[in-house]
């Protein structure tokens, strides 16, 4: 059963996702027991390659509720875990002009936390109320439907 942890609604607003990755992510254990209590937030995160090691950044991932001195920090760098294909496919992309990589959602796959990370360009003003629009219109023609 698949639980998602963490949603990042603000990123499907603010970019278009061309292409999503699965990668694991390297956690202590008091961040383990955090994110499986959903204290965890994406907004403002997003990943960056650093000698061809991707590293999730702003990620907050709030202290542990029973956790002792040796908790986690909260906005610490995480290490993500891709394959070296994936990952030479992404240096390449991401080396091209608009292109970022951004964490879309925080998930369990088995008994492994996994981030759906999205290979994502910037939107401008006008698109995002173009989307706005779209998506209203869309609901009328539900809402029409429906009766």
């Amino acid at each position: 059963m698949n639980q998602i942890y963490a949603d990042n609604r603000k990123a499907l607003y603010d970019y278009f996702v061309e292409e999503s990755y699965e990668a694991g992510i390297c956690l202590k254990g008091t961040e383990v027991k955090a994110i499986r209590q959903k204290r965890v937030h994406l907004k403002d995160s997003y990943v960056l390659i650093k000698e061809n090691e991707p590293f999730l950044l702003n990620c907050h991932v709030s202290s542990y509720s029973h956790g002792n001195i040796n908790n986690h920090e909260p906005l610490r760098s995480r290490k993500l875990l891709l394959n070296k294909k994936e990952l030479k496919k992404l240096v390449g992309k991401t080396a091209q002009k608009g292109y970022t990589l951004i964490p879309l959602k925080i998930y369990t796959k088995g008994q492994f936390i996994k981030v759906a990370v999205g290979l994502c360009k910037g939107k401008r003003q006008y698109e995002k109320r173009e989307a706005i629009k779209e998506r209203d219109a869309k609901r009328e023609i539900q809402r029409a439907m429906k009766q």
